[in-house]
């Protein structure tokens, strides 16, 4: 695809103006295959399509809401099968196949996923009571069921997860024992083995198969903060987080990269799709930052860190965050307590960076009169910020399940909508969200049914806890080198799978490991958490940061290396917490949580020091080093540890601001 930006202004280089629509959904295309879906060129399809998507909706909401909830399974195959449809009518089967028709196959196979849940709905007391013992139609059930799940995990996630779901597969049946394919798997992960309809019944009869856990908080949890998302980008709140950052932030120095981070952070929070959040928001900050002066490959860095960080912060998180919660058997609340001080230090670590890029440069902030007014932008968009307060109370203070909350805070955002004409809602609108919603679904529900392959396999052979004693036995039992083979781990699967399957085929071989090895299981989590979705900004494969560079028309490479050094302080983050459980306000009183939440930012300070080598003035190689050096002694909580720490940091001010001071004539001369 050719650069999107590729109308430059003669002297700067710096894109013209913000991307169209059009050239949006160019980006997109390109970098999130999740976006390639069908335009239908019938208004009859359309339309039908229309219908479908928004009934699909309208069930997940009314079965929130508690008017109507069937039995389990029951309720999860109705689910997967409307996500099968919808995969199979949007996503052509390859890249030459129509986008503008569905393909007879595809109703052929539309009709086979409705077929799952009728059976499944005529037959559910008989289907539960043989689980484990299934006859031929609970096998063929549950093989078409298979099959179908992998094929549209193909069209819409590509290939890496199908794949790895079909070794897992055959892995499942090898063992001579029982298994249908009679060779034994050598060393610790020998296991009996399974015959076809053992293997297809646990897939399709119980909730430890594709009918699991991360399908159950698909249909409820995520589907349900999704639809609030689409609803809140229906009233306006991407516009009111773009005007909010650029009043605050705008006017400062680097003004237009610190814009970039916040709106995209405050938007991630709320979608949880990195990419999508790129493009977003991205097509309007990379344009001001290239004018700023900002190089290609560090405007790109800056909305893609700033986009993936979004799924750390809460209240809403990523899904990955829900599954988490539903994984660990805690509330939802504590996953957000223990999530909030490696969330924001996350973003101190950018934007100190930031500060620190913007004075080595000269830079100065958009002039003022360029910037919209905090007042006026609260007084259009300020009562969007009530539906955030809602959900915090209705999370933390009502005692509603997570469920309830997210659906009163839909219908709460719908009524305060109606304040302002300029976020006021009509039937159109609140229809358009619903369909959006249902569609942005495909791509989170329909890898949760894959991994359900995956961890149905890891349950019934045993392999997570072998993996977890092999993982062990690999780090000799040393902590650190078991967390680096975990965060390894996470990279390679990120590489070719969506976040969301790499943080539950993560936490599924590698969280145990660190459990047996001490680490809280929420630590253990949170460290697969983050490196999963890490996976977004580190080459080869980095979807974020390459999505970012195909609108700032910067090197894809160069780009997710510039996101990895913005987001060093993010990545070391992981291991600050494990060593370092306060900072998850785990076992600790709220003044230690504090004490330590600003140690670790004077950590992540010193990261960026070393990192851009400037402070007040430029920083020589000794004091980067010394930086570091400083950044470690923090990462531990002990009193000795943290005063050696802010020594270095001390230090390491006082000496650049004196030699500063001699050297004024110098750049960057203002203190950071």
């Amino acid at each position: 695809m050719a650069d999107p930006l590729k109308k430059e202004d003669a002297l700067s280089g710096a894109p013209e103006s913000p991307l169209t629509e059009e050239q949006k959904q160019q980006v997109l295309e390109k970098f999130d295959k999740e976006s390639k879906t069908r335009s239908f060129a019938s208004p009859a399809l359309a339309k039908g399509y229309k219908i479908f998507a928004i009934a699909v909706t309208l069930y997940h909401l009314v079965f929130a809401s508690g008017f109507y909830m069937p039995e389990t399974l029951k309720h999860r195959s109705l689910h997967v099968a409307m996500i099968l449809i919808l995969a199979f009518a949007l996503f052509p089967a390859t890249k030459k196949a129509s986008r503008k028709v569905i393909a007879w196959y595809d109703w052929v196979l539309m009709g086979l996923a409705a077929s799952v849940p009728v059976y499944m709905w005529l037959d559910y007391f008989n289907i539960i009571n043989r689980a484990g013992n299934p006859n031929s139609l609970d096998v063929i059930f549950g093989t078409l069921l298979t099959v179908l799940v992998l094929e549209a995990t193909r069209r819409v996630c590509g290939n890496a997860l199908p794949i790895l779901s079909v070794i897992f597969i055959i892995y499942g049946l090898m063992g001579k024992k029982q298994g249908a394919i009679p060779v034994n798997i050598p060393g610790i992960f020998l296991h009996r083995g399974y015959t076809w309809q053992k293997l297809m019944s646990h897939f399709f009869a119980n909730t430890e198969g594709i009918y699991g856990s991360s399908v159950n908080v698909a249909s409820t949890y995520i589907f349900l903060f999704i639809a609030f998302g689409e609803v809140m980008n229906k009233c306006g709140m991407g516009q009111f987080f773009n005007d909010i950052a650029n009043a605050v932030a705008g006017g400062s120095k680097g003004g237009p990269a610190k814009v970039a981070v916040i709106a995209s952070g405050l938007l991630g929070m709320i979608n949880g799709a990195a990419v999508a959040v790129v493009v977003t928001t991205g097509s309007f900050t990379i344009p001001l930052m290239r004018k700023s002066g900002y190089d290609k490959e560090f405007s790109g860095a800056i909305v893609a860190t700033g986009s993936v960080g979004g799924q750390l912060m809460p209240p809403v998180m990523g899904a990955a965050a829900f599954i988490m919660a539903e994984t660990l058997g805690i509330k939802y609340s504590e996953l957000l307590i223990c999530a909030i001080i490696p969330a924001v230090i996350y973003y101190m670590g950018i934007l100190f960076q930031i500060q620190m890029r913007a004075e080595k440069m000269g830079m100065e902030g958009t002039p003022k009169d360029q910037l919209p007014k905090v007042g006026d932008v609260m007084k259009e968009y300020g009562h969007l910020a009530l539906p955030l307060i809602f959900l915090i109370y209705m999370l933390f203070f009502s005692g509603r399940t997570v469920i309830m909350a997210a659906f009163y805070t839909i219908i709460f955002t719908i009524i305060i909508a109606q304040i302002r004409p300029n976020t006021r809602m009509g039937i159109r609108d609140l229809l358009g969200a619903a369909i959006a919603a249902a569609k942005s679904t495909v791509s989170v529900a329909i890898a949760c049914a894959c991994v359900g392959c995956i961890v149905g396999v890891c349950s019934i052979t045993g392999f997570a806890l072998n993996m977890a004693s092999a993982i062990i036995q690999i780090g000799g039992q040393s902590l650190l080198f078991t967390l680096m083979f975990t965060m390894v781990t996470c990279m390679i699967l990120g590489m070719g799978l969506p976040s969301i399957p790499s943080y539950i085929i993560t936490s599924t071989i590698a969280a145990p490991a660190l459990v047996q090895l001490g680490i809280p299981p929420i630590a253990a989590h949170m460290f697969c958490f983050y490196f999963a979705m890490f996976a977004n900004l580190t080459p080869p494969v980095a979807l974020a940061a390459f999505a970012a560079a195909g609108i700032s028309g910067g090197d894809p490479m160069k780009t997710g290396w510039a996101s990895v050094k913005l987001a060093l302080a993010g990545f070391l983050l992981p291991y600050m917490f494990v060593y370092n459980q306060e900072l998850l306000m785990l076992n600790t009183t709220l003044p230690k949580g504090l004490q330590v939440a600003v140690t670790a930012a004077i950590g992540a300070f010193l990261i960026s020091v070393a990192v851009e080598g400037f402070l007040f003035r430029s920083v020589n190689p000794v004091f980067r080093i010394g930086a570091l050096v400083g950044a470690y002694f923090l990462i531990d909580s002990g009193l000795v540890t943290d005063l050696v720490g802010l020594l270095v940091c001390a230090g390491i001010i006082v000496l650049q601001k004196m030699t500063a001071k001699k050297n004024i004539s110098g750049t960057g001369t203002a203190a950071v």
